[in-house]
C-alpha cells in the first residue's frame, strides 16, 4: 500500500509530461497538414524523375576543313 505513495505521483508526472509534449506538437504545427503527405506519394513529380543523359554534340571546331 505504501507503493501507491510513489507510483501515483510518478504516473501523474508522466501524464503531465505527455500532455505538455502533445500541446507543444500542436502549437509547432506537427499536425497542420495531415493529408499532404498521403497525397504527395500518389503523384509523380517530374523534378524527382532522373534526367535523361544528355546527348553529346560533336565539337566541329577541332576538325580540319577539307572542302
Amino acid at each position: 500500500m505504501i507503493d501507491f505513495l510513489y507510483l501515483v505521483p510518478i504516473s501523474l508526472g508522466l501524464g503531465v509530461i505527455g500532455l505538455v509534449a502533445f500541446m507543444w506538437s500542436l502549437r509547432s504545427g506537427q499536425y497542420a497538414d495531415l493529408d499532404g503527405a498521403a497525397e504527395r506519394i500518389l503523384f509523380d513529380d517530374e523534378r524527382d524523375a532522373p534526367d535523361a543523359p544528355a546527348r553529346a554534340e560533336p565539337d566541329l571546331t577541332d576538325q580540319p576543313d577539307d572542302r
